[in-house]
């Protein structure tokens, strides 16, 4: 699950023509190359399944399991198409959007300046949530605590150190979803109960401040879906062997070179539907969990309390073993999606801020991508943050802002990755008429939900009663 830039091939092939596409591998051969995927799947598990689902299965039991299921599902296609991208043409999807006709660069203007936002509230947000398990353990504040996280991880990913960070998370976090996958067994409500779930329904005293957020953060957000295609270039994926500045030249390409895209898609299609199976397992567990243990007492994760009564998940199955190793679990998985969150963020602020300084000409540090990825982590995803953090201190509150952004901008990603596969890609790799429509569906199911919130939020729609 290296995230070297360095390209891997099965085949160990190098050529000197820049359209060589790998072989790609085979067998047993495709485990090897699961890791963006899980990089994926783990850098959402903080907010999107671990503290969202709990919270909205506290409030509202069964009642939104379809949109859960329906969440999850859409963005495998999103995902795959932001994938598909990369593994074929072998650039970033920013470096694809600055393709886009129209005034120079406005899609990465449209797609940064959000993002920015994004990305101090979500990194102050998990590190004071990972903070509320870290004083049940040793006290002090979840000031100092917050602030003490932000930096360490920052520093983590600064020096280079996140790969074996990384791994040694993924085994936790399969740890925890193997844990909460059995405790949600022990506990299984009626089927019946479980079922009504999946009819289409909206309770009548919904707050969609609540669902966006949960909605936007499952499985992955905006921006998530964006790391995506640097975690699959970085891999080295299809024409992804090395660092490009443009896109594989088709027309050059040879039905032979096509069809060894052909089977790097289904490597990433297999690689992104385990990935979107465990998610499920996850977030399906969390959701049992909190309608079953949760709701009957009216505990509902927020704000310094999160770890606390995450806590009670376990500990009102397993007693103080099953408290503290959930404690242990949301402080983990919180420092983990922090720090892959800085990771991810620092590229994709890196690579859009190389595309603008080169579109006005510059050059110079300002367009060297390691010096970028750093000013980045010390900036963006670490100062700002302590300080949002300091000045607001609620991290539920800016991971439910952080949550809303993202879900607001699922669209536009879609359509705009939808618009550059059918625009660049040959008919052999473009999506079937089937995936590019559900991916469109997809698309318009996230925005429903953001259109009905900003109608909730100017006034314009009652807000219900909580």
């Amino acid at each position: 699950m290296s995230h070297s830039t360095k390209a891997q091939t099965p085949s160990q092939e190098t050529s000197d023509n820049p359209q060589q596409v790998p072989q790609p591998p085979k067998g047993k051969d495709w485990l090897k190359w699961l890791g963006p995927s899980f990089i994926w799947m783990l850098s959402a598990a903080g907010s999107g399944e671990l503290l969202f689902t709990p919270r909205i299965a506290a409030l509202y039991g069964y009642a939104l399991l379809w949109a859960l299921v329906a969440a999850v599902v859409l963005k495998w296609f999103i995902n795959r198409e932001v994938g598909r991208f990369t593994v074929c043409t072998g650039i970033t999807i920013l470096e694809g959007f600055k393709r886009l006709p129209g005034p120079k660069n406005w899609a990465i203007w449209l797609i940064l300046v959000p993002q920015f936002a994004v990305a101090i509230s979500t990194v102050a947000g998990m590190a004071g949530a990972a903070a509320t398990a870290l004083i049940l353990m040793t006290g002090g504040t979840v000031q100092l605590w917050t602030v003490i996280i932000i930096l360490v991880t920052a520093s983590i990913v600064f020096l280079g150190q996140y790969d074996g960070v990384e791994k040694v998370s993924s085994y936790i976090g399969i740890g925890r979803t193997l844990a909460v996958v059995a405790a949600a067994i022990f506990v299984f409500p009626n089927l019946s109960r479980l079922g009504g779930g999946l009819v289409p329904q909206i309770p009548s005293d919904v707050q969609y401040q609540e669902i966006l957020p949960w909605l936007g953060f499952m499985l992955a957000g905006a921006a998530g879906l964006m790391w995506y295609s640097y975690w699959v270039g970085a891999r080295g994926y299809g024409a992804a062997t090395a660092k490009r500045e443009n896109p594989v030249d088709f027309d050059q390409l040879d039905s032979d070179h096509q069809q060894r895209l052909q089977g790097w898609l289904k490597l990433m299609t297999f690689s992104n539907t385990l990935a979107v199976i465990g998610a499920l397992l996850a977030a399906l567990s969390f959701l049992i969990l909190g309608a079953e243990l949760l709701q009957p007492e009216g505990l509902v994760p927020k704000e310094n309390q999160v770890a606390e009564t995450l806590g009670s998940l376990l500990g009102n199955l397993w007693g103080p073993f099953g408290f503290w190793f959930m404690v242990a679990i949301v402080f983990v998985t919180f420092c983990s999606t922090a720090m892959s969150v800085q990771d991810g963020f620092g590229r994709m602020f890196a690579d859009g801020t190389q595309i603008l300084v080169r579109g006005f000409g510059g050059n110079g540090q300002w367009t060297n991508e390691t010096f970028l990825r750093k000013f980045y982590l010390v900036t963006l995803l670490a100062g700002l943050p302590i300080a949002v953090y300091l000045w607001l201190g609620e991290p539920v509150g800016l991971l439910q802002t952080a949550g809303a952004i993202e879900a607001a901008h699922i669209p536009i990603v879609t359509g705009l990755t939808l618009y550059l596969n059918h625009r660049m890609l040959p008919q052999s790799l473009k999506p079937s008429s089937l995936t590019f429509w559900a991916t469109v569906l997809a698309g318009v199911f996230f925005a429903v939900f953001a259109i009905i919130y900003l109608l909730q939020l100017t006034g314009l729609m009652g807000m219900g009663s909580s």
